[in-house]
């Protein structure tokens, strides 16, 4: 009887996966790698390092809270050593898609003999919709992992090969990859394209993240900060972020907004919108960094949709 080993995306999905009616056990992947500096050698002292001291400082997560929340898991990841079959419960969005390279890369190092396979959400249906794992149901759930993705060792050498560029000091590495289509990863290319866009734009400074959140003020026209943020999650995106993400986007361009209640853009905030005014001098932070690369030392090219170093 081969034994099993299930590493989830998150608290509540592992939640919704003890409750159905597979063996092994589960590990829940607590990070958001998507955000703040990365280095390559998941799972070393200077990663987890490098993790806290970004949480720490931009959420306020405290050291107990790392130790108990996150590092406990991994090490309990650590002490799985048995297991010959490991399952990855991911997302099609970036968050997901960013935490799962990053697994991918420690499997590669750390678990060279175990089958690994993919249970990834998505497309599920006849509709444009993408869904997350929890909109799911039972029976859904099961037919995903039933049908599981095999992944090869080519799929995980091209894995941990994405992972590296992810955390290198210049994402153009990253935007002239161009052979997605030969690995089973049916999401990462359209992930990393996501990714690019949050390198500020040429022409006004903000991202893409930050430029929907000015569309969505200018165009909903929200009574308050919370019925705002709610505008913002319910829109469809391939972010993957959550409330405390948009929290602390809202307040780096604070001064775009001259209310929150209800929410309105100020002069600025307009102008920027409308491509007359460059925001970047203002934003522009030296510890500012999307994966190994430094966010204000680049560019985004909406017009070529290339990135720039500057």
């Amino acid at each position: 009887m081969k034994s099993l080993l299930h590493i989830t995306n998150g608290d509540s999905f592992t939640s919704k996966l003890k409750s159905l009616p597979l063996k092994g056990d589960i590990i829940t992947w607590r990070e958001m790698l998507c955000e703040g500096k990365t280095l390559c050698n998941v799972g070393s002292e200077t990663f987890w390092k490098t993790r806290f001291e970004f949480l720490n400082k931009n959420y306020k997560v405290s050291k107990s809270w790392f130790v108990e929340k996150t590092l406990k898991e991994y090490r309990s990841l650590c002490n799985h050593k048995q297991q010959d079959q490991i399952v990855l419960w991911f997302e099609y969005d970036l968050f997901c898609q960013i935490n799962m390279l990053a697994v991918l890369s420690w499997l590669k190092t750390h678990r060279r003999h175990a089958e690994i396979s993919l249970v990834c959400s998505g497309k599920e249906d006849h509709t444009d919709k993408l869904y997350a794992l929890g909109e799911l149901n039972d029976e859904k759930l099961l037919s995903l992992y039933e049908n599981r993705i095999i992944l090869t060792q080519d799929d995980i050498e091209y894995a941990d090969y994405v992972w590296q560029l992810y955390c290198s000091d210049n994402p153009i590495r990253l935007e002239n990859l161009t052979d997605f289509e030969n690995y089973q990863f049916d999401y990462l290319s359209d992930a990393v394209a996501a990714h690019l866009k949050r390198f500020p734009s040429i022409k006004t400074g903000l991202n893409a993240v930050e430029t929907s959140m000015l569309n969505i003020a200018m165009n909903q026209k929200p009574k308050n900060k919370k019925e705002f943020l709610r505008d913002i999650l319910t829109t469809p995106n391939l972010y993957g972020y959550g409330d405390t993400q948009y929290q602390r986007l809202l307040t780096s361009i604070r001064p775009l907004f001259s209310s929150f209640s209800p929410v309105r853009l100020s002069k600025t905030g307009k102008e920027v919108l409308a491509e007359k005014t460059n925001y970047y001098a203002y934003l522009r932070e030296n510890d500012a960094f999307l994966g190994g690369a430094q966010k204000y030392n680049f560019l985004y090219n909406t017009a070529t949709d290339r990135i720039l170093k500057l």
